[in-house]
């Protein structure tokens, strides 16, 4: 079963190691990993995407808690939430395939940021599944070049993640 796990953390040197350094050595395989500022000055919310069952989990999350600079981590599988992920794609594109390929990107609703003689740089965004069946439709075309950025989520509604203050209460490192 996969886990999207919302991690708010201390924007510190070293956090990021600590974080994958405890899948590491629980010998978790990261699906997706992201990491990026949050609307409060010193805290990164990190998204990480894991296949585990329920147990394991819950042992994760409890882990997370104990490393220093850990404020809040939440599994979004217990709740509705959002997810998206972002995906660039450059493919071949010559003169006979390009309006075919410009069809696809409308289709999909994506969009080309980029054109040039022999090929488009695409992006897509949507689930996980929306772009990855975008990228079997282009990949006969030719895919030349891609980057994903990984899966960011959010809980649906009103309510934030609780407790964004800095204090952790926490001085274990794991």
């Amino acid at each position: 079963m996969q886990h999207t796990l919302v991690a708010l953390v201390e924007d510190k040197p070293g956090v990021l190691n600590r974080v994958s350094s405890l899948f590491r050595r629980r010998a978790f395989n990261i699906e997706s990993l992201t990491v990026g500022h949050t609307e409060k000055a010193g805290i990164s919310r990190m998204t990480i995407v894991v296949n585990s069952d329920e147990v394991s989990a819950e042992r994760v999350v409890a882990n997370l808690y104990k490393l220093v600079n850990v404020i809040q981590v939440e599994d979004l599988g217990r709740t509705a939430a959002v997810s998206r992920d972002l995906a660039m794609v450059k493919v071949s594109a010559d003169s006979v395939n390009r309006i075919e390929i410009m069809q696809l990107v409308d289709v999909f609703r994506a969009r080309i940021v980029d054109v040039a003689n022999d090929s488009l740089i695409i992006e897509i965004t949507g689930d996980e599944d929306k772009i990855e069946s975008f990228v079997e439709v282009l990949r006969p075309y030719g895919i030349i070049e891609m980057v994903r950025t990984g899966v960011v989520a959010m809980s649906r509604g009103a309510q934030a993640l609780p407790d964004t203050s800095l204090n952790t209460g926490s001085s274990i490192a794991v």
